[in-house]
């Protein structure tokens, strides 16, 4: 009985066997391509936030703070933070962009502002007058009055004559980009006028360039955007003297050309 169950066991492997043969094989599939980058729902706030360390709890920061940074990486720093003269240097060297956290009591710098816009910025403009007065600044509405069209150049003019004669201490003017009123409103004297897409632009304008009229571009950024981008320019002043220094140097060559 055993030699007949090994003859039928080996009949039946041998039958199996040709059974296997006999069905077609499906070609093997093309590996499949995974996307590069996945973003789950975890990790999707790290990846869109502004900044790659944050650093803002130290008020003296280290060499040993910027350890493993890349070249460009982002780091994020309290308002006053100081850096040791090592740190200095590898900022420096590795281009490190500063993301500075205003403090949270921080109060607008300015009390009065002059703001326009042209067709393609009154309804922003619309929006943020309550939002300026809202902060405490007295605001002074120079139009445009409709979404008809007009021609940027003359509402930036009329702010930039408000800041630069003195009648109000600054200027908001929106147009599409924002950089046409930037340009016509430098033409005026006594008037820094900087486009901001930022709140880090928006602050080193104003503590590294004493910026006092601030350009938005209504097609650039999300009210939101706008908002925090308004935020941190009234909120920021020029007050180290390096800075005061360059800028005066940017006040006396138009002086030089004013004559």
């Amino acid at each position: 009985m055993a030699a007949n169950d090994k003859v039928t066991r080996d009949n039946v492997r041998s039958l199996v066997q040709e059974m296997l043969k006999a069905v077609p094989h499906e070609p093997e599939q093309a590996e499949e391509h995974l996307p590069e980058r996945v973003i789950v729902n975890s990790l999707k706030k790290t990846l869109e936030r502004d900044y790659d360390r944050d650093e803002s709890s130290k008020t003296l920061i280290t060499e040993v703070d910027l350890r493993g940074l890349e070249d460009g990486s982002r780091l994020r720093i309290s308002e006053h933070a100081k850096f040791t003269p090592l740190a200095n240097d590898i900022v420096a060297e590795k281009h490190i962009v500063l993301v500075r956290k205003a403090s949270r009591d921080a109060s607008p710098k300015v009390r009065s502002m002059a703001i326009g816009a042209d067709h393609g910025g009154f309804e922003l403009k619309q929006k943020l007058k309550p939002f300026l007065t809202e902060l405490g600044i007295n605001v002074r509405d120079f139009g445009t009055d409709s979404k008809d069209a007009v021609d940027y150049p003359d509402f930036a003019h009329a702010v930039a004559r408000a800041v630069g004669e003195g009648h109000v201490e600054s200027g908001l003017i929106i147009d599409g980009a924002g950089i046409g009123s930037a340009m016509a409103a430098n033409k005026v004297p006594n008037v820094r006028a900087a486009a901001c897409y930022s709140p880090e632009l928006a602050r080193n304008s104003r503590e590294h360039n004493g910026a006092n009229i601030l350009t938005i571009g209504s097609g650039q950024n999300s009210l939101d955007e706008v908002k925090k981008i308004i935020e941190a320019w009234v909120t920021a002043e020029l007050t180290e003297d390096r800075h005061r220094k360059r800028v005066s140097k940017i006040d006396a060559i138009q002086k030089q050309y004013s004559k």
